[in-house]
């Protein structure tokens, strides 16, 4: 089970004493770790996760347990903090403090997934994915051309988008080749994953990592390098198993829309402003992402006045509108942002947050960090990753927020990052593509090449530390 190495972990040594962390790092001498409504909380986290892990079998959306699990978790830490004779307001403190980080992490993903969705709509990816179709490569050209991409791709538009267009790509090449197509996928979410590890926008990850100011914004493309190793030789040793025959070419084309190129270039203009808030302003970088939707607000105003021309005129424009329904919304690319996935953030972080409270997370860390110390600690890190999600296992991290200097910071982003595509359902790319490529590309097809990635995970690591010896 996904949680049950992450349990272990916090029940090491569950009847030791140990401070319970309050709101700003303020500690108060309870022990927390050891109630009942503790190891409650601790239950019905578990429990929470394992119905996530089998979302595919129940069609429970994922969100839903977390967020009952949230609410029950900080419920049970009220009770117990009235028990213990904490004031009522440290625990109104600590879930306001949980609920701001979520608050950032929430606007800054919505403008980010509206970006995406808008460029979706305009048929960006669609136009890729017709080019990349049409040319006839062989599939060895494909394997490299959409891994290549994938990485390329995910440090802007973030894993799971980059996985879901490329294994498009792959599954319109041919459906029908089941060892390209697994060979293929795998190489595009260790490409995904990979690419992400480098870019505050890449990964839930990095962003986490970023806006809680681990690690600044151009501090990260010093994983660039280790990222490149841990896609390129898993790449490298899998292409040799790869066909150099050449699909059936595809006759269709596919054209972007009117304000298609427009649009990646306010987007672009919008991470630069989001960059700019942190690094010159001192501000949020979710500020930042907002005003960059207003940019995209303005000229979707733009485009739909051009668009409803267009119908009353009878004039084509880019692709031809013909009807009020095919006029870009700006609020309807809001709509279709992930909200699952959004509301599971919240239960994760409040989830987390409400464990740090109780106690368990400075028992991990001390457990891991002061045990094993931080570069191995930060290894495991990975090696979890791999088992459990990744974001509550950074946003322990982070919660726990250990003693490092800015190398070990960036090994634990770079692990957690890609430590994921040890196993097909390590990583949100992952398991999107195990939906896209149903029977194809499954668990059991990626545990057989789980060796070669293995080996990926293991040079990135040592390159970091070879080459950024001086950040350590």
């Amino acid at each position: 089970m996904k949680i049950l190495p992450m349990c272990c972990i916090i029940l090491l040594g569950g009847a030791a004493p140990v401070l319970a962390a309050g709101h700003g790092g303020d500690e108060m001498a309870v022990n927390l770790t050891n109630s009942i409504f503790g190891y409650c909380a601790v239950a019905l986290f578990a429990l929470a996760y394992i119905l996530v892990i089998f979302e595919e079998q129940t069609h429970l959306r994922k969100s839903k347990p977390v967020m009952m699990a949230a609410g029950f978790i900080w419920v049970f830490l009220a009770i117990s903090y009235r028990i213990a004779g904490i004031p009522a307001e440290e625990a109104h403190n600590a879930i306001l403090h949980n609920m701001t980080e979520y608050t950032e992490l929430l606007l800054f993903l919505l403008a980010a997934m509206t970006y995406i969705n808008s460029m979706d709509e305009r048929n960006v990816f669609q136009a890729l994915r017709s080019w990349l179709v049409s040319k006839g490569f062989s599939l060895r050209r494909i394997f490299w051309i959409t891994g290549f991409l994938a990485f390329v791709i995910s440090p802007v538009a973030d894993n799971l988008t980059t996985a879901l267009l490329m294994g498009a790509v792959v599954m319109a090449v041919a459906p029908k080749n089941k060892k390209f197509v697994a060979l293929a996928c795998i190489n595009i979410v260790v490409g995904a994953n990979a690419g992400g590890a480098f870019s505050p926008f890449g990964d839930i990850t990095t962003l986490m990592v970023w806006q809680k100011g681990q690690a600044a914004f151009g501090q990260f493309f010093y994983l660039f390098v280790p990222a490149l190793f841990n896609w390129l030789i898993p790449a490298l040793i899998m292409s040799f198993f790869v066909a150099k025959e050449k699909p059936e070419a595809l006759e269709d084309t596919v054209f972007m829309k009117f304000g298609a190129r427009r649009i990646m270039f306010l987007f672009l203009m919008t991470i630069v402003t989001a960059v700019s808030f942190h690094n010159y302003l001192d501000l949020p970088p979710a500020a930042g992402m907002m005003l960059g939707l207003s940019y995209l607000g303005f000229f979707s105003y733009y485009i739909k006045i051009k668009e409803k021309r267009s119908i009353e005129y009878d004039r084509p424009l880019g692709i031809a509108i013909s009807d009020e329904k095919d006029i870009f919304d700006l609020f309807k690319r809001v709509a279709r942002a992930e909200w699952d996935t959004l509301l599971f953030f919240y239960g994760v972080i409040l989830c987390v947050g409400g464990l740090s409270q109780f106690g368990y997370l400075a028992l991990v860390s001390h457990q891991m960090y002061d045990g094993l110390g931080a570069t191995n600690a930060n290894i495991l890190i990975g090696l979890l990753s791999a088992i459990v999600d990744n974001i509550p296992v950074m946003f322990a991290v982070l919660t726990m927020e250990p003693s490092m200097s800015l190398g070990q910071w960036l090994l634990v982003t770079l692990t957690a990052g890609v430590g994921g595509s040890l196993f097909s359902i390590g990583s949100a790319a992952g398991v999107a593509l195990m939906g896209t490529a149903r029977g194809t590309y499954t668990f059991g097809a990626h545990l057989k090449w789980t060796p070669i990635v293995a080996l990926g995970y293991a040079a990135s690591i040592y390159c970091h530390i070879l080459l950024n010896s001086a950040l350590f």
